[in-house]
């Protein structure tokens, strides 16, 4: 019975005029980059460089990433993306790939191309606050992300003070569990909640499934989600099928707005954020929409 029902669902696909491959998004390897992350290096500032890191008070095993935009001039104002990464060493079928390193992150190069913002990329720190880690927050099996909160209010200000950065001109973005971070970590108090005047998230999202940390579950993401207010998030996702499952779930919480909630795929069927380096519709919905929420200072 199940393969006489597959065979007329093929049929009927088919029969409209339906390839398979339709159904599924492409892998992004069939699609040339147009961007390349500039090469790391460290403690070294200017336009166009990409840096390795270190508050004046951070202990050695701590760092994040700083890339001033190729037109950054001292003493002008630039909006800013801050990035937190997913979850590593990462590796899946289709060879997609995550380090869960600060430096793996790619998002925030791909939806400015480098230009107008200034781009933060964060680490995840251990509940002693003295190394980055590679996966969640803290350690196993408290997952304490409040060092990671305080050094993410720490940085952020610190960074828009020293190089520009308006203060309420901040996106937070994220990769898979970047994505999650954007309200777990960035919606953790109200505190931190203030610094954002956006979000987006790309592949997961805060409260839709339990995890291994504490705090995953539906109703803790609510109190979080809560603070979110009336900012708008760009909710992506490398299929449809999870663009949809995401959008059901805020739209059965309670007393939650979804009217400056956009939700979008992302073209590709990788769970991997190499596809904002390379053209695509999203990738220029993700640009507008982005001067749209915090316009480049002119």
């Amino acid at each position: 019975m199940f393969k006489f029902w597959i065979i007329i669902l093929l049929t009927l696909l088919y029969g409209n005029g339906f390839a398979i491959s339709e159904l599924i998004p492409p892998d992004l390897r069939g699609t040339r980059a147009d961007l390349k992350l500039p090469d790391l290096v460290s403690e070294k500032f200017g336009p166009g460089i990409r840096t390795k890191s270190r508050n004046p008070e951070d202990p050695k095993g701590v760092y994040h990433v700083l890339y001033l935009p190729s037109d950054w001039k001292l003493g002008k104002k630039y909006s800013v993306i801050v990035e937190y990464a997913g979850n590593g060493p990462y590796r899946d079928k289709n060879g997609d790939v995550s380090s869960g390193l600060v430096e793996g992150s790619k998002l925030g190069y791909g939806f400015t191309g480098g230009k107008g913002y200034i781009w933060l990329c964060l680490p995840y720190l251990n509940s002693s606050g003295t190394e980055n880690v590679r996966k969640w927050w803290g350690d196993a099996p408290e997952y304490d992300p409040i060092p990671t909160v305080e050094y993410c209010k720490f940085t952020v200000r610190r960074i828009c003070e020293k190089f520009g950065g308006d203060p309420k001109k901040i996106i937070l973005c994220g990769f898979s569990r970047g994505a999650i971070a954007c309200n777990f970590i960035g919606l953790h108090d109200n505190e931190i909640s203030k610094l954002w005047a956006g979000f987006i998230p790309f592949s997961h999202y805060d409260g839709v499934r339990k995890w291994a940390y504490p705090g995953s579950d539906k109703k803790s993401a609510m109190i979080r989600i809560a603070r979110l207010g009336d900012r708008p998030q760009l909710i992506l996702s490398e299929s449809q099928a999870n663009t949809q499952f995401t959008r059901k779930y805020i739209e059965s919480l309670k007393g939650i707005g979804t009217d400056q909630l956009t939700f979008m795929d992302s073209g590709f069927r990788n769970h991997n954020d190499e596809w904002v380096l390379r053209p695509s519709a999203t990738r220029s919905f993700a640009r507008q929409w982005l001067k749209r929420v915090v316009p480049i200072a002119e």
